[in-house]
């Protein structure tokens, strides 16, 4: 791996721990134990502008960090963010990988400004039909179980929450990956990344 690469690892890892740590925490209003927060920007971020290998291994590093500072009761809550970051990936990937697909790297940021629209839009929507299928289908199984790994529903409760579920994870990547997008513009435009 090169050592610009590297770098730019431990910054994105870096950046997602200190929003998680400081950055705001909104109350989703339907569901106020669900916290809007910043921290999964910079690993979208990442993902969209240095490549999937970065993100994906920005995630995993992340999800590190969330067992070993934020979650002292060792419960399964940095798996379930890691299921919906690499749930988010795959339906980012295929508008991804339609805009470098024949764009040479020091042309991508002004491929992205041109092309920002369809992209944007393509892969948000992406993104959360994937993000909302996967942890939904995660949800409805893993609440039911007993502590670390769930919340020991009932399968009614469960059913219940998973409306709930679907609208924070939909509406986390409505905001995560446009953001990530417009930062990302015009980070390719300026460094060779």
């Amino acid at each position: 791996m090169k050592t610009k690469t590297l770098a730019l690892i431990i910054v994105f890892v870096a950046l997602a721990a200190a929003l998680n740590i400081a950055g705001p925490k909104i109350p989703a209003p339907y569901a106020p134990f669900l916290f809007y927060q910043l921290w999964e920007i910079p690993i979208v971020l990442a993902f969209i502008a240095i490549g999937p290998k970065v993100g994906v291994a920005v995630t995993l590093i992340n999800t590190l960090i969330l067992f070993a500072v934020f979650n002292p009761g060792a419960n399964a809550g940095p798996i379930y963010n890691l299921i919906a970051i690499l749930s988010m990936f795959l339906g980012i990937y295929l508008p991804y990988q339609l805009a470098v697909r024949g764009c040479k790297t020091e042309n991508f940021g002004n491929y992205l400004k041109q092309h920002i629209k369809v992209i944007s839009i393509s892969a948000t929507a992406l993104g959360i039909i994937m993000r909302v299928l996967v942890t939904t289908v995660v949800n409805y199984f893993s609440v039911q179980q007993p502590y670390p790994i769930g919340f020991s529903f009932t399968q009614p409760a469960a059913l219940a929450f998973l409306p709930l579920s679907a609208l924070f994870n939909a509406t986390v990547t409505l905001y995560t990956i446009p953001i990530a997008i417009a930062i990302a513009i015009p980070i390719t435009s300026r460094f060779k990344l």
